[in-house]
């Protein structure tokens, strides 16, 4: 289980495949953990050397104080591809991870290859929804959000089939320290690039869940026409699209990473 003690803080990070393969970093959502990626391991990482990581307050990764801020986050991947001597890379995040690497694309454009936007938007939420969300969990702990929270990770169609698909999410989410969780939802609730994302350079792919409603179709479509010549798929599937259509997700990865 490697360990990188940077920016004052432990990060727990994974590096697969060989290391003469071109660089895949992965960034997981809001209340889960590098595993998250587990579905598109076995392919990607003959193809990319991927690196995943636990953002900060999240799986492996060492909690600090709150409100955290997607700069902060930025910041842990700078330091993190500087630990590992990684000059450039690829980038893949989804929900908080794609707005982590949003940021990182408006703010570190050399360190970008390409870019893939997955399940998230310039700006997720409002303030009163994310404020009501971080003071019931400080309150009460993550289990008193995790059934309502997993309910729009997968289509209440897909997840009535998939019960054991569903515990291992639940699972991933209740194991989320609440400090860190709480202080990660302050850095989305905080975070507005809708402006910002005109200036991103790198090639881009943007992908939305027709049933996704944290950030639905209409925020990837706004990513879409906005960031210069990017594309765009959707697929049937809720908020976490990685997990519900793993292999269409992994192609449409290894796609537009191999154009």
């Amino acid at each position: 289980m490697p360990f990188a003690t940077l920016n004052g803080i432990k990060l727990h990070y994974q590096l697969d495949g060989d290391a003469s393969l071109p660089v895949l970093v992965f960034s997981n959502s809001l209340g889960t953990s590098l595993a998250m990626w587990e579905p598109q391991m076995a392919e990607l990482s003959q193809h990319f050397r991927v690196l995943r990581y636990d953002t900060r307050g999240h799986g492996q990764s060492e909690v600090t104080p709150g409100p955290y801020t997607i700069a902060q986050l930025g910041a842990d991947v700078i330091a993190l591809l500087d630990h590992l001597q990684i000059a450039q890379a690829h980038f893949c995040g989804l929900s908080m991870g794609g707005s982590t690497f949003m940021w990182l694309a408006v703010h570190h454009p050399d360190r970008v290859s390409k870019l893939i936007l997955c399940n998230t938007g310039a700006k997720i939420g409002t303030p009163e929804a994310w404020n009501s969300r971080i003071e019931t969990v400080q309150r009460e702990g993550l289990s008193a959000i995790a059934s309502a929270v997993v309910s729009r990770w997968l289509t209440p169609e897909y997840a009535a089939q998939h019960p054991q698909q569903v515990q291992a999410l639940t699972t991933m989410l209740l194991a989320t320290p609440a400090e860190g969780y709480a202080g990660a939802c302050a850095a989305v609730r905080d975070n507005d690039l809708r402006a910002a994302i005109a200036g991103i350079t790198a090639p881009t792919l943007v992908i939305a869940g027709s049933g996704d409603v944290p950030t639905p179709p209409a925020d990837g479509q706004f990513m879409r026409d906005t960031i210069p010549g990017a594309l765009y798929v959707e697929f049937d599937a809720a908020h976490i699209s990685n997990q519900q259509q793993p292999k269409a997700f992994t192609q449409a990865v290894l796609q537009f990473l191999s154009s």
